[in-house]
């Protein structure tokens, strides 16, 4: 391989890094989020009174547990479409 042009070298490493990035963000937060809905039907089944607290708790972790793979998945679209690697090195 011969010389590589710098702005191909960045381009190449941010689209490798981008891919491995949203794997491991939203894999990640998808097994986290399988595990607590499995601890909260596991409480709801020993307790069924308190389901409606339960559940509850459990909207809100997954509201929060999302929104950890949304921003990935923001800064992944921003490392691919607007790269500011590439400005702040080469302008």
């Amino acid at each position: 391989m011969s010389e590589m042009n710098p702005e191909l070298l960045i381009t190449i490493t941010t689209i490798l890094v981008s891919g491995i990035g949203i794997v491991l963000g939203t894999a990640i937060p998808a097994i986290v989020e399988g595990r607590a809905v499995l601890k909260a039907l596991d409480g709801i089944t020993r307790q069924p009174e308190a389901a409606n607290d339960i559940r509850t708790t459990l909207l809100i972790s997954m509201a929060l547990l999302e929104s950890t793979a949304i921003y990935v998945l923001l800064v992944i679209l921003i490392l691919l479409f607007a790269n500011p690697l590439l400005t702040q090195f080469f302008n």
